[in-house]
């Protein structure tokens, strides 16, 4: 039995249908998805001379019980074999909504080549997924007309399973625009979770066994850089499409940046909220906040969602002469 069908259950009528229309996707929804693409984009590694590390959190739906949080964690550098350039990263993604838990790894390899007066980096990712439902958690009135606590397709026992993942991406790069497409959950994996016993083996009474498939995602990303003439301001609009075929869900934002340093913006979801982020880069550091006031009937149960996201950038030097090669500690 699918363990989608606990959640509608637990979570509630209004909770559910919130979360199906706004985040029906297997991956966890994002306002400021423009800091750190490669959660979504594989093909989004390397796209500067830096290693890049992004690290981020999302409180969504504050006042509702339960509501979705996601912590979130990206980093990726060019790396250079020979002649060639190549992109690596890594990401990690843990996300909680109802008595669901999932987690996200994987590693990312992009191979760059220069045409049409940019940058394409077509990528893929490996790694894996971990789904986990807290049945122990479930709660079945007395007077339920509906459900009865012997029913043997709700466990009653914490679950979990993993399964591999695979995700893909290409992504082009122009001096003052991006454009990419990607694919996450490629296989659509069925995770099928097992209770685990005090023993810690399996509980196989009655072979007991449930399900969950990852969601098949595709994702449209593109964005610009407009620099406004005679002046220190930058208008940076971006968007994202995404798909799992059953729910289609689109946003667009623009952002002012003022002397490569302050920004704030603005953003829609479409029949979900209404988006304000700010950000600030100083120096190697980044810092960026955004707050969505929801436009569906939600808003009457909660206050809204924020998101954080810290970030951290080192110069790497590709050149084949490096001037600025360490020396061992050992021989200072």
């Amino acid at each position: 039995m699918d363990v989608r069908y606990i959640l509608r259950f637990i979570a509630g009528v209004v909770l559910c249908s919130a979360w199906q229309s706004a985040s029906g996707q297997t991956d966890a929804q994002l306002s400021q998805y423009y800091a750190a693409p490669t959660l979504y984009n594989p093909a989004a590694v390397g796209q500067t001379d830096n290693l890049r590390i992004r690290a981020g959190a999302r409180l969504q739906w504050i006042g509702i019980d339960n509501a979705p949080r996601s912590f979130l964690g990206a980093a990726d550098m060019p790396v250079k074999i020979g002649s060639k350039r190549i992109g690596v990263g890594l990401i990690f993604g843990q996300e909680s909504a109802g008595l669901y838990k999932s987690l996200t790894m994987g590693a990312q390899i992009g191979y760059k080549l220069r045409k049409l007066g940019g940058v394409w980096t077509f990528a893929l990712q490996g790694g894996f997924y971990d789904q986990a439902f807290k049945g122990s958690e479930v709660f079945i009135p007395e007077d339920d007309d509906y459900h009865q606590s012997t029913d043997e397709g709700l466990p009653t026992a914490d679950i979990h399973g993993t399964a591999f993942d695979v995700a893909a991406g290409a992504w082009y790069e122009h001096k003052y625009f991006y454009a990419g497409v990607s694919c996450t959950h490629l296989t659509s994996p069925t995770i099928t979770l097992n209770a685990e016993s005090s023993s810690g083996g399996s509980e196989t009474s009655g072979d007991r066994k449930f399900q969950y498939q990852a969601r098949r995602t595709l994702y449209f990303t593109a964005g610009g850089n407009i620099p406004l003439k005679n002046t220190l301001f930058e208008i940076m609009p971006s968007v994202l499409v995404k798909s799992d075929f059953t729910f289609t869900a689109a946003e667009v934002n623009a952002r002012v940046r003022y002397k490569k340093f302050l920004q704030a913006g603005v953003g829609y979801r479409w029949n979900d909220a209404v988006i304000i982020s700010l950000g600030a880069e100083f120096k190697n550091f980044y810092l960026g906040y955004s707050y969505d006031y929801a436009t569906s009937a939600i808003r009457s149960a909660s206050s809204g969602s924020h998101e954080i996201f810290l970030g951290y950038s080192m110069k790497l030097d590709l050149s084949d002469k490096n001037r600025h090669r360490h020396k061992s500690v050992r021989y200072l």
